[in-house]
């Protein structure tokens, strides 16, 4: 898995206007093909009567999962330029839309990429960025008479901690970055001098502060 990666914030659109044709960009963020594919076809069921739904998404770890669809825009006029503006931005697991009513004026092909570019831009602003990060959940365990030391520790070291619990000890859900997890447990016991009980759950990706 990944140490880290940007996608998305949340679904957003943005609407322009470019020789009065209406260009309204699209984003959302997806886990799977199966999702950035089910997305592009919700909305072109919604703008069904637009002139063109152009799209790209990029899904995957190592991107695995890409397309860039012209939606009968000129064949690299529309999908390639989507799809770029995702790459640039190094964006992962996200799918754009850019749903075009056209206003009466041609733009030519050189106008086109740089209209469905804005457009893809438009909705990648409009759903905000941010960075995910792999985190690994640590519960340590430990006596009250450790919990004033361990505070202070690990908000000197900026360690993120997620939940803390009293009952007959101290159980403290803390979440160091998969890549330091190794090193912070080893680090609690050394500062505990093996007084700390250690459990390690699963890995999961969150939203860095």
């Amino acid at each position: 898995m990944l140490a880290r990666f940007t996608t998305v914030k949340e679904f957003g659109m943005q609407e322009i206007v470019i020789k009065k044709s209406r260009f309204i960009g699209h984003a959302k963020p997806v886990e799977t093909e199966e999702e950035a594919v089910a997305f592009i076809e919700e909305l072109k069921k919604k703008y069904w009567n637009a002139t063109h739904n152009c799209s790209a998404y990029v899904v995957g770890e190592r991107d695995q999962w890409q397309k860039a669809l012209d939606d009968g825009e000129p064949s690299g006029t529309a999908g390639k330029p989507i799809l770029e503006v995702i790459k640039h931005r190094g964006l992962k697991n996200v799918a754009v839309v850019v749903t075009r009513y056209f206003g009466g004026i041609m733009l030519g092909a050189g106008g086109l990429v740089r209209a469905y570019t804005d457009g893809a831009v438009a909705g990648i602003d409009g759903a905000g960025t941010i960075v995910k990060v792999l985190r690994r959940e640590v519960t340590i365990d430990v006596d009250y008479t450790w919990y004033g030391k361990l505070e202070n520790v690990l908000r000197e070291r900026g360690m993120r901690v997620e939940d803390v619990a009293f009952t007959d000890r101290v159980r403290v859900l803390c979440l160091p970055e998969e890549g330091e997890a190794d090193r912070f447990r080893a680090w609690i016991t050394d500062v505990t001098q093996g007084q700390a009980n250690l459990e390690t759950g699963e890995a999961s990706y969150f939203v860095e502060d």
